[in-house]
Order: structure tokens, then C-alpha cells, then sequence
């Protein structure tokens, strides 16, 4: 057994780039920052940010190009994925997120302002607005191999 997930809360660096492919399967792209602090030996308050590049497919990503904007703050949740072309005779090497769980984290104050319509239309009373997930793909073999 093997595990691939990762889990990010950040704020989004640029608003998200969507294309569409064909049958209409959208895909979005952005980057995410995430940032720790710590103090030096000299007492010094130290920040490290770190830059995660999003990928989001279908429905994710129909809601971020709605919804997510630079500055954006989400809890991101996912798997990491490698891959890499060659241009000009040049290999580039990518990492990504590929998520298939977003929660939108920003104060209820400015999702209001900018999800208001959304909210209204589809949120039933006491619901959640901001919790979108992407279905999980069924692996064969199931809970029956878990070692817990």
C-alpha cells in the first residue's frame, strides 16, 4: 500500500487560469502560497514562503474560476504529481497539486460580497457554501487491504 495526498491552506497568488477541453472538462490552474515563521537564534522573527503550483479538474475547477481570486485563502486538499517536456531542446520539470477537495476560508464578510448570488442559489439552510469536493475514484481492492 502507498499513500500520495497533501494538504495546503494558503492564499491564492494570481487569479486562476481556466481552459476548457473538449466535452466541456474545464481545468484550472494557480498558484498557492504557504508560509512559517520562526525565530533565529539571534531572536529574529523569520518567514519562509513556500509556492505550490494548483491544478483543479471539472467541477473544482468551474467553482474556482467563479469564485477564487488572488489573495484568495483555501484549504487545498490532494496529491502531488510530477511530469515534465521537452522545449527547444530544453527538459522543464513541473510539481503540482492535483486537488480534489477545495475549502474556500476567507472571513464570511468577503465571501458575501463575492459568492452572495452563489450562496443564495445554492445553499440550503445551515449548509456549508464553501466546502467543495471533487468525487474520489474507487481503487479496486477497497478498505478490505488497509493494515488498520
Amino acid at each position: 500500500m502507498s499513500v500520495n495526498k497533501v494538504i495546503l491552506v494558503g492564499n491564492v497568488g494570481k487569479d486562476p487560469e481556466v481552459k476548457y477541453l473538449e466535452q466541456d472538462v474545464a481545468v484550472a490552474k494557480f498558484t498557492l502560497a504557504t508560509s512559517e515563521s520562526y525565530k533565529a537564534k539571534n531572536g529574529e522573527r523569520v518567514e519562509t514562503t513556500e509556492w505550490h503550483n494548483i491544478v483543479l479538474w471539472r467541477g473544482l475547477a468551474k467553482v474556482a474560476e467563479q469564485y477564487v481570486k488572488k489573495g484568495s485563502k483555501l484549504f487545498i486538499e490532494g496529491k502531488i504529481t510530477h511530469r515534465q517536456y521537452e522545449q527547444d531542446g530544453v527538459t522543464k520539470f513541473f510539481t503540482e497539486i492535483v486537488g480534489n477537495n477545495m475549502v474556500m476560508l476567507d472571513s464570511k464578510k468577503s465571501q458575501e460580497s463575492s459568492n452572495e448570488s452563489y450562496n443564495k442559489a445554492t445553499t440550503p439552510n445551515n449548509a456549508q457554501p464553501n466546502v467543495v469536493n471533487e468525487p474520489e475514484m474507487e481503487e479496486p481492492g477497497g478498505d478490505e487491504d488497509l493494515p488498520f
